[in-house]
């Protein structure tokens, strides 16, 4: 191995390695789906900063989880863990909600 293709190893590592410990520092919130509401139905959030949502699905049968600002959308079988990452939120309310769930599974973000 050359000492420039050693070199460009070592970079690509680096530069990989980067964004996963970026990502395990983030900020992570627990929603649970459950008898077809989400628990819990407010979630404060830091303002400004990248955060991870990890949604627990206990209903019987699916749900999926969705904001329309920013647009996330995730389908959950029963007994299924799916996290996603938002972007950062200016200062707000952001609602969410279970499609298969409309009438009663409802929450909202708030960035402060």
């Amino acid at each position: 191995m050359t000492l420039n293709r050693a070199l460009c190893l070592t970079l690509a590592c680096l530069a990989l390695g980067a964004p996963v410990a970026a990502r395990a520092d983030l900020p992570t919130f627990e929603i649970v789906a459950q008898n077809g509401r989400f628990s819990p139905e407010t979630v404060e959030v830091p303002a400004n900063t990248r955060f991870r949502v990890r949604i627990v699905n206990r209903n019987a049968g699916p749900e999926e989880f969705e904001t329309a600002t920013p647009f996330r959308e995730l389908v959950l079988a029963p007994g299924v863990t799916r996290t996603t990452v938002y972007p950062p939120l200016k200062p707000g309310t952001y609602p969410f909600f279970g499609e298969f769930h409309k009438a009663t599974a409802k929450g909202r973000f708030i960035a402060k």
